[in-house]
């Protein structure tokens, strides 16, 4: 925000230009999901947590394992030629927390529109492009593309509708500029989910 003249004068979200960043110097390091992060021993020192980081060891137990995300395990399934329904059944789907995180943020983006904090065009054009893509391909051959309450319910899908498409400073200001933004913000994450090399997209 500083680098653009303060609050107000940036052309794009700061998160997502960080996150961005991010993805692009350390893609290994942001899409690596290397096991444990709840560790059973909560006073881990500053230099033992940068060993992890960097090495992604530690010659500790640990009482809970993290892993990647259900778009990830279904995007490595549909890579290594498992069908949908084969990546779908993955051990690692069996847990829902994805899905509970984007309830969560699904009932604090509803609170939003509740309180009109946010405009409703944003989250809904996002979400109606995500869907209708979705729909879409999943009727043209379901055993290869997830079903539309799958794109929906994992990944940041809420969250990108409700917390960063409204950014006010670098989202539009007219009802067709929202409508034709988050309609080709939502395209583009289902473009880049199925086909580009990112499982997330948002």
């Amino acid at each position: 925000k500083h680098l653009n003249g303060g609050l107000g004068q940036n052309p794009f979200n700061p998160a997502m230009i960080g996150f961005a960043v991010l993805i692009v110097s350390f893609p290994a390091q942001m899409s690596r999901w290397a096991a444990p992060l709840f560790l059973a021993q909560p006073d881990l020192d500053a230099l033992a947590q940068v060993s992890y980081i960097f090495s992604g060891h530690l010659p500790i137990a640990f009482d809970a394992v993290a892993s990647a995300t259900p778009l990830d395990t279904v995007k490595t399934g549909l890579l290594q030629g498992l069908g949908l329904t084969q990546a779908l059944t993955a051990p690692a789907l069996q847990a829902k927390a994805s899905l509970w995180i984007n309830l969560a943020y699904l009932a604090g983006g509803l609170y939003l529109l509740i309180a009109r904090v946010i405009p409703w065009q944003l989250p809904a054009a996002f979400l109606g492009a995500l869907l209708a893509m979705s729909g879409l391909m999943h009727l043209v051959d379901a055993n290869l593309y997830a079903a539309p309450l799958f794109h929906l319910g994992s990944g940041a899908a809420m969250l990108g509708a409700f917390f960063i498409i409204t950014d006010p400073v670098s989202s539009p200001t007219t009802p067709r500029g929202r409508w034709i933004f988050a309609g080709l913000v939502g395209l583009t994450v289902y473009l880049i989910r199925t086909w580009g090399g990112y499982p997330d997209g948002v």
